[in-house]
């Protein structure tokens, strides 16, 4: 009998698997392809205190081995969420993990005090948002504005909160390091690389915003080094992700240090993705004679 299961800041997840957040919506899209009760939870797109109408279109292209996206976290704000996207996961057995946006400190402090007496999980904190107060560099690129961001949020969460790391940084491992000083419960890595795309044939920027978020296959390589580096640096969890497309490259992610992993661009390739490294996660522990996934977690060194 094999045991997928997983914990993380003292919440235990049937398995590692898990959706990237603005990847699946909150599964209701996915809910007629995907069995939600066999994840190990739903990690919901972005929600900020009021709605965001994002960026302009166009906002998506695709890349070689992978997408650009500018979407800029358009989301129908907390109150919306909480009426509307809280009640539907809650018919399924996974848990859920909201994931907080904003522009300013209160900003996200506003959402997670309204998500204080919800029945939600865990809360991860995209610190990739443009931060208003310091001339728009997101809050996860300067290691100082990082801690501050995460004690803020730390002493208002009722929930376990995972910091979701930047990797458009210097040395992701400072960045590791200052979050888990400043207490936060785990992290999650990496989020997009900044890229950008030119049209040749109209000579422009083939999205709106200019530049966007790069994800896919293409980033792999370097979500794991940045996985392995941060798991070596800290204590606390991971949720590792970054170009997943199957039960391999998960694997890949745990045995580099990760805890748990998210799916994110490939689901917009195949919708069944999630599912299917949930199933091949199992088939590799079978084929390995492996009783107990935390066996394998960091075990690469």
């Amino acid at each position: 009998m094999i045991n997928t299961k997983v914990n993380i800041a003292g919440v235990e997840l049937k398995n590692p698997v898990m959706t990237a957040s603005g990847t699946f919506g909150s599964g209701m899209e996915y809910a007629e392809f995907v069995d939600l009760n066999k994840l190990g939870a739903v990690v919901t797109k972005g929600v900020a205190n009021v709605p965001w109408e994002g960026n302009p279109t166009p906002r998506v292209c695709e890349t070689y081995g992978g997408m650009l996206n500018a979407i800029g976290l358009q989301n129908p704000g907390i109150d919306v969420f909480i009426r509307r996207d809280i009640p539907f996961l809650k018919q399924f057995d996974t848990k859920i993990i909201v994931n907080v946006c904003g522009r300013s400190a209160a900003d996200y402090v506003e959402v997670v005090e309204k998500l204080s007496d919800q029945p939600v999980d865990l809360l991860e904190i995209n610190v990739s948002c443009p931060n208003v107060k310091h001339g728009g560099i997101a809050f996860g690129q300067d290691p100082k504005c990082l801690s501050e961001i995460t004690k803020e949020i730390k002493a208002k969460a009722k929930q376990p909160i995972i910091m979701k790391l930047s990797p458009n940084v210097t040395d992701i491992t400072e960045m590791a390091k200052a979050a888990e000083e400043a207490g936060s419960d785990a992290v999650s890595l990496i989020n997009t690389l900044t890229g950008m795309k030119i049209d040749i044939h109209k000579r422009t920027f083939v999205l709106a915003n200019k530049t966007g978020g790069l994800s896919g296959p293409a980033i792999k390589p370097v979500a794991v080094r940045m996985v392995y580096q941060v798991a070596n640096a800290v204590k606390i969890p991971i949720i590792g992700m970054g170009g997943i497309a199957n039960a391999e490259d998960a694997v890949e992610f745990l045995l580099a240090g990760a805890t748990g992993v998210a799916v994110g661009a490939m689901n917009f390739v195949n919708p069944y993705a999630t599912v299917e490294v949930v199933d091949g996660i199992a088939e590799y522990m079978k084929t390995y004679g492996i009783e107990d996934l935390t066996e394998i977690i960091g075990s690469v060194k």
